[in-house]
């Protein structure tokens, strides 16, 4: 019963779950970004290339 008692308050794996979620928050927001600024590049360097034609 104790090895069940002290299974159940153990939160170890609680922390590596947590970590694991902030890690995956800030890659879904780096990707956000990533495309954004991807996009706004993109539109910025087509009208470099049409004004230099």
């Amino acid at each position: 019963m104790s090895l069940i008692n002290r299974f159940v308050k153990d939160e170890s794996g609680a922390t590596a779950i947590e970590y694991g979620l902030i890690a995956a928050l800030i890659a879904v927001a780096a990707i956000a970004a990533m495309t954004t600024l991807g996009e706004k590049l993109g539109t910025t360097f087509k009208a470099v290339s049409d004004k230099l034609q």
